[in-house]
């Protein structure tokens, strides 16, 4: 790792300089580190940036229940295998748990140079090089792979009246057990796959109202290839045109697994549209009427992590940045910055595809790799 002398008013300090910096450790970051050093870098020339406090990403932060037997499927990272990692056997371990383990075990076997914790609070950009600023001094790199994901921007709506509400607004990151909720009035609004899970444990343990935005279709059967690569394909066509990107699910809906059919059953999947405005005591209908609440839960989703880019401006007037490169993570308008776990790579398996795409691709840009 090299450094950069800056001249400060007493005396000069070293920032670290490196050829690229990578920005998070979840699946994206890390899959995008080891191809990296496969490509050719030493861990004099890169460096892994993590906030979070072990390894793990996100997962490290989700709810007890959430386990291996009620989580999405979990897609290996290059040149490992979850199975191996976690065991047999294992479909009752909490995901906060088997993910972290996975990870911290995938960084150690493969010598990742990953630091943490460190906050990177701002990336700007001087003389040709990136400045990133963090609450353990600068770093300085001739390129970025920004791996943040969405965890640190949950989005909750600005419903009217949502300032005078008596009780209590969550978001799916709140949330811990549904025995905290046991007795109270919930609302839940939301049409993803967190909604239904948490819908389905709090319902078990007092009285829910389903709340989505539009109606939700549930499909029979498991999803083809093709459905998945259609689905990407539509979010990765919005991000190309600068678009704010979409989630796949809003794409392909959900399937009906035997956990979803059993809810329908018991008449938990009563979807109500939304309603018009929040109380003091609970919501309001279009039509007027009134449902009391002591929580609303939202589940609605999460946004890209990417305050901390601000400085560079890739934005465009409508919120989306315009992406390039071979799966949509290369920014258009400054190919040395990637974006890895965004828009179409918001997922395991694509997470997988796209750090080995901007690895690749960010080196020729670098002039470090052939085409």
């Amino acid at each position: 790792m090299d450094v950069v002398e800056t001249q400060g008013a007493a005396t000069a300090r070293a920032i670290p300089k490196n050829r690229v910096v990578v920005i998070g450790a979840g699946q994206a970051g890390l899959s995008t580190a080891y191809h990296l050093k496969r490509l050719g870098l030493s861990e004099r020339d890169f460096l892994v940036l993590d906030q979070s406090p072990q390894a793990g990403g996100a997962w490290q932060f989700r709810w007890p229940s959430l386990t291996l037997s009620t989580v999405n499927r979990i897609h290996d990272l290059p040149g490992l295998s979850f199975a191996e990692t976690v065991g047999a056997g294992a479909e009752s371990v909490g995901a906060a748990v088997a993910v972290p383990r996975y990870f911290a075990e995938y960084e150690r076997r493969f010598a990742l140079p990953v630091v943490r914790p460190v906050q990177v609070k701002l990336v700007c950009e001087r003389g040709g090089r990136f400045r990133l600023e963090t609450d353990r001094g600068e770093f300085a790199a001739d390129s970025i792979v920004n791996a943040t994901g969405t965890w640190e921007t949950p989005f909750i709506p600005d419903y009217p009246g949502h300032e005078r509400f008596g009780g209590r607004q969550l978001h799916t990151r709140d949330y811990k057990s549904a025995e905290a909720f046991r007795g109270q009035r919930v609302v839940i609004v939301g049409a993803g796959i967190s909604a239904i899970q948490l819908l389905d444990e709090i319902s078990r343990v007092t009285s829910t109202l389903w709340v989505t935005r539009r109606p939700l279709e549930f499909r029979d059967g498991p999803f083809s290839e093709e459905d998945g690569r259609a689905a990407v394909k539509a979010v990765e066509d919005r991000v190309r045109q600068g678009l704010p990107p979409t989630s796949v699910v809003s794409v392909t809906g959900l399937r009906m697994t035997p956990t979803i059919a059993a809810m329908r059953d018991r008449g938990v999947l009563e979807r109500r549209p939304m309603f018009s405005e929040i109380t003091e005591t609970g919501i309001r209908w279009p039509d007027g009427t009134e449902s009391a609440a002591d929580v609303i839960l939202w589940c609605t989703g999460f946004r890209s992590s990417l305050d901390h880019l601000a400085p560079l401006m890739l934005r465009g007037d409508g919120g989306g940045i315009v992406m390039g490169g071979r799966l949509a993570t290369e920014v258009a308008t400054n190919p040395r910055v990637h974006l890895v776990g965004y828009g179409p790579s918001a997922s395991t398996i694509g997470a997988n595809r796209a750090g080995a795409a901007a690895a690749r691709e960010l080196l020729k840009t670098l002039g470090i790799l052939d085409d």
